[in-house]
Order: structure tokens, then sequence, then C-alpha cells
């Protein structure tokens, strides 16, 4: 749980980074790539995860303009990242406008149950990285590189003049 603003806003700017990395990587091809018919797609994980952030917070107090239905999926990568950058920076404006480290504590119904809203930034952000952990998957059965988040991808051993772990 988030017990400060500031606090979650630093956490938040590098995991939105790394977010935006991935989706700025991605083309209008890849996100037709899918593990069986019966799984999301890419592209509808990716479009998840521009949506969750303003589903997940729709019951605080927090005002902001996002897209809120993640179906159907838009067919362009470009739009889904630029959507993913104005809706993170409209989150990020809220919080920073309409709350303060004392609403960290308040508690918030999320999923039949009572957490405080640090708990549910929390969420937020590890409801992002299991989705993002999704995309790189099949972002590689795509063809497409994966860019290092927590440290250097496949592609980028090189660039620390190093080579990439054994397969």
């Amino acid at each position: 749980m988030f017990q400060t603003l500031d606090h979650f806003l630093a956490t938040w700017e590098f995991e939105a980074n790394a977010t935006q990395k991935l989706l700025n990587t991605l083309t209008d091809e890849s996100l037709k790539q899918e593990i069986t018919t019966e799984n999301w797609t890419l592209g509808r994980i990716a479009w998840h995860i521009v949506t969750a952030i303003r589903v997940i917070t729709l019951n605080t107090s927090l005002a902001f303009e996002a897209p809120a239905k993640d179906y159907p999926v838009p067919a362009s990568a470009q739009f889904i990242a630029d959507s993913y950058l104005q809706t993170s920076t409209a989150f990020i404006q809220a919080l920073k406008t309409q709350w303060n480290d004392s609403i960290m504590g308040e508690n918030i119904e999320f999923l039949g149950q009572q957490i405080p809203n640090g708990s549910l930034l929390m969420f937020l952000l590890q409801h992002q990285s299991h989705h993002r952990g999704q995309m790189t998957v099949l972002m590689r059965q795509a063809g497409l590189d994966v860019p290092g988040i927590y440290g250097p991808s496949k592609e980028e051993w090189a660039k620390y003049g190093m080579d990439a772990p054994q397969m």
C-alpha cells in the first residue's frame, strides 16, 4: 500500500514509462497476435491496459477524462499508445490536484471489499505489470523486439557490451 502520494507518483512515473515503451513498439499487424482464439490478442491486452486506469479508479473521488470501454479494440497501435499517454497524463494530473496523503488511507469499495486508496493504487500498478508480462510474450511471437523494463531484454545486452544470457 502506498502511504504517500509522492511515493506513488514516483513509482508510477517509472512504470508508466515502461508501459509506454512497450506500447510504442507495437504495430498495427502485431495487435492481432494471439496464443489461441480463446484468449485475448495483443491488441486487446494493450487496450485493456489503457482503459483499466479509468475502470479501476471509477469508485474513487478522482475526476479525469479517459476511455473506460475496452471493447472494441482500436485497429491502430499508434492510437493505443497515444491514448495511454493521454490517460496516464490525465490520471496523474487528477491525483496531483485532487488528492493528498490523507486520502491514501481512506477506504473505497473495490471488487466487493473495502480497501484503502493507497492499496487501490498498488493494485493498479500490479495489474498493469501483469498485463505487460503477457504482452511481452505475444510481442516475441509477433516478431517484435521487446524493450527492457527491469533490465536489458535479449536484444539489448549488446548495448552494454555484454552477451545475452545463454538459452
